[in-house]
């Protein structure tokens, strides 16, 4: 248990590290941009009504209080910090003067959902197909599965989610192509709402269940080759073992435990992948938001985004590190 513990210990300062050079990473980046946020404000407000002169002086001085643009560099960066800690990242440029981490609140449970929902569907059919591919050699079926996922595995997110978008919203149009729910439906927890939802996810999530299933199928299938040559499952299927326990106990148990591993390293490429997913898509989730904050220059909202993702992939692999000694007793904390 004192083990363990030192092992937590450990992986949550490398938490905290990651978290922390992460996001003052993005920060020098945004800062070092060229983009003015006063300014791109100033543009926006003169776009929609008439200013003069004194009003656009003043409204100048206010927003440059307001971001912090006219202190020293460091000055700014520990003024960051505090913001972060307090979850305030500033008000929203493309959406002034809606705080950033409000319109990041509302698009995070729709990437969430993607997310979550696409990585275990993924992980769940691709290790179990290819621990039977292993197992089962020569199995056609089996193989035909394998040559179908290695094939659409090395293409890129987007290639497959327009060639999805092409087919079952033009050739054949049986689902929703865009938005997250029907534009008739309204937002709460009702029936309907739920069910559109989940009809408006069906196409982001089967595109990123697409490309994933190769990664996890290749690795299961090579994992449980070479494990069915083990001296203990021979001995099991000379033993008059049964097969089903065979397979599932003795030979995919051991062979996902390297696959948890690989679980952790995967999030960050699967959050990435989500990211030109619901662009493509027009879904409404932190990747659109990020996209179109990009595009209007808004750096508070770049950086609220940017903020909540490097904590949610870091978060999610430090827990995966600390399940991987639970479910596997043969490795040591130390």
């Amino acid at each position: 248990m004192h083990s363990y513990l030192w092992f937590a210990g450990k992986r949550l300062l490398q938490l905290i590290a990651v978290i922390f050079f992460g996001v003052s990473a993005m920060f020098f980046v945004t800062y070092l941009s060229p983009i003015d946020p006063v300014e791109q404000v100033l543009g926006r407000l003169a776009s929609r009504s008439n200013l003069s002169p004194d009003a656009i002086a003043s409204t100048r001085e206010a927003l440059t209080a307001m971001f912090g643009t006219d202190q020293p560099m460091m000055a700014q960066y520990f003024n960051f910090w505090m913001r972060v800690l307090r979850g305030d990242l500033g008000a929203s440029l493309m959406a002034f003067p809606t705080p950033a981490m409000e319109l990041v609140m509302r698009s995070m449970p729709w990437t969430l959902g993607l997310l979550l929902t696409s990585t275990f569907i993924t992980f769940v059919i691709g290790n179990v197909m290819g621990g039977l591919a292993g197992y089962f050699q020569n199995n056609r079926f089996f193989k035909a599965f394998g040559i179908l996922a290695m094939g659409l595995q090395p293409i890129p997110y987007y290639i497959v989610a327009f060639i999805i978008l092409i087919i079952f919203g033009f050739l054949w149009p049986v689902l929703p192509i865009s938005g997250g729910f029907a534009m008739d439906v309204r937002p709460s927890w009702t029936l309907p709402f739920i069910l559109s939802v989940l009809q408006h996810s069906l196409l982001p999530a089967f595109s990123l269940v697409l490309v994933g299933l190769g990664g996890w199928f290749i690795g299961m299938r090579a994992l449980v080759s070479n494990i069915v040559t083990e001296d203990y499952v021979t001995y099991a299927e000379l033993a008059g073992v049964k097969r089903n326990t065979v397979v599932g106990s003795y030979v995919m148990r051991n062979a996902l435990v390297p696959q948890i591993t690989a679980l952790a390293m995967v999030i960050g490429g699967v959050f990435s992948g989500t990211i030109i997913t619901e662009q493509v898509f027009n879904y409404p989730g932190m990747g659109s938001l990020l996209v179109d904050a990009v595009n209007a220059g808004d750096y508070s909202t770049v950086l609220a985004v940017c903020t909540v993702s490097i904590t949610a992939v870091a978060t999610a692999i430090f827990i995966v590190d600390m399940l991987h000694p639970l479910l596997d007793p043969r490795v040591r904390a130390e």
